[in-house]
């Protein structure tokens, strides 16, 4: 009996700090979620139907531009982590980070870690420059839109021009896009945590002294 019990007590911090480390916290605010997944899909659908698709290419642009604006006001004054002022480091703090990540060492952030946040502001820059493109380059070809009175006029070397700005910035996204996701598996298998999941339920796990 007095081996049962010692055997009990030596497993007790064991259980203890498995309790700790599954405790979770709320990081994500629904509508950072919401805003995340939607985009995804937005740009997407209006990726991969520029030629044949035209209307729901410009649908789903108009819902790119609105969820832009969104987000740069939530980034202002919504919940803590989704601000700029949590996550947008300086370039000597991002390098400093990525060499982190190559030494296999990398500090663990509730919120966007440095390189992921120098990524947000990347592909939210890119983003705006597709979307203000898009809308110049179907004012100009469709005398529509926004701009449509004012630019069905323009030349056409100039329609080529903003064309050609269009198309550079949708596939520099893309490319964004792949890092992005490269990052959060590197991160994921680094911390040991499905950060993809953490975009879905809005939870990450910490600990007691974190919390």
């Amino acid at each position: 009996m007095n081996t049962s019990i010692t055997k009990f007590d030596d497993d007790a911090p064991d259980a203890q700090q498995g309790q700790v480390q599954q405790k979770q916290v709320t990081v994500w605010d629904p509508l950072v979620r919401i805003f995340h997944w939607s985009l995804v899909s937005a740009f997407f659908i209006a990726y991969f139907t520029e030629d044949d698709l035209l209307d729901l290419h410009v649908y789903a642009g108009y819902v790119v531009a609105g969820l832009l604006v969104f987000r740069l006001t939530w980034g202002l004054v919504g919940s803590r982590h989704a601000r700029f002022t949590d996550f947008v480091k300086r370039p000597r703090e991002v390098w400093a980070y990525l060499k982190s990540i190559v030494g296999q060492h990398p500090r663990r952030y509730l919120g966007h870690n440095p390189a992921g946040g120098a990524m947000i502001i990347a592909l939210l820059s890119s983003l705006v420059l597709v979307t203000i493109s898009g809308i110049v380059i179907y004012s100009i070809e469709e005398s529509a839109g926004p701009l449509g009175a004012s630019l069905s006029g323009v030349s056409e070397f100039w329609e080529d021009v903003v064309e050609e700005l269009h198309e550079f910035f949708s596939n520099a996204t893309l490319v964004l896009v792949f890092f992005h996701v490269t990052g959060v598996l590197i991160a994921s298998l680094q911390h040991k945590e499905n950060l993809v999941k953490s975009m879905v339920n809005g939870r990450k796990p910490v600990e007691d002294d974190a919390a």
